[in-house]
């Protein structure tokens, strides 16, 4: 119990050393491909995110959805790719290599679609790689370059309000 003490406070340090050494985005592009960490716990239902990518006009393979849970057993969970806490060490060093490469990545766009305060979902959004970052948390406005509040539940309500701002920043790919 005191080790597992000892690894969050270890977390939370290199969490705030991201954040406080993070630069923010430079400049707006083009959106074409997309990452989105989702907290399995509180969604269940992965057609909605399809359906955001053809509202953005990606190709959906440049769509890669993460789901976090905070269950041991991730086989039981129906998403293509799961992570849980055991897939993050001390430091916050990332354990699971789908998961690594996931945050390597250099998405156009990140959504943290998630509002439990957990410790582990907020160092994956602070140590992806994304350009741009958008959520619907708004718990440390250091996160995310946009937070759209909105129920967790009215995806529809997310889905408008952030074309509508991708539009103002001039970053949606405009349909051939």
């Amino acid at each position: 119990m005191i080790l597992k003490g000892f690894k969050e406070n270890s977390i939370k340090k290199h969490l705030q050393s991201i954040l406080n050494n993070s630069e923010g985005t430079s400049k707006a592009q083009v959106i074409e491909s997309v990452g989105i960490i989702v907290n399995a716990d509180e969604v269940a239902n992965l057609e909605m995110f399809n359906a955001l990518t053809s509202s953005l006009h990606i190709l959906p393979n440049k769509l890669k959805i993460i789901a976090y849970t905070e269950a041991k057993n991730t086989e039981l969970l129906s998403w293509e790719s799961c992570c849980n806490p055991k897939d993050i060490g001390w430091k916050g060093a990332i354990l699971n290599t789908e998961l690594e490469t996931f945050l390597n990545t250099k998405y156009d766009l990140l959504i943290s679609f998630y509002t439990t305060d957990t410790l582990h979902l907020k160092l994956l959004t602070a140590k992806s790689k994304a350009h741009f970052k958008a959520s619907i948390f708004q718990e440390d406005e250091r996160l995310n370059d946009l937070i759209i509040q909105t129920p967790l539940t009215d995806f529809d309500a997310f889905e408008t309000e952030l074309l509508k701002y991708l539009q103002v920043f001039k970053t949606l790919k405009h349909e051939a």
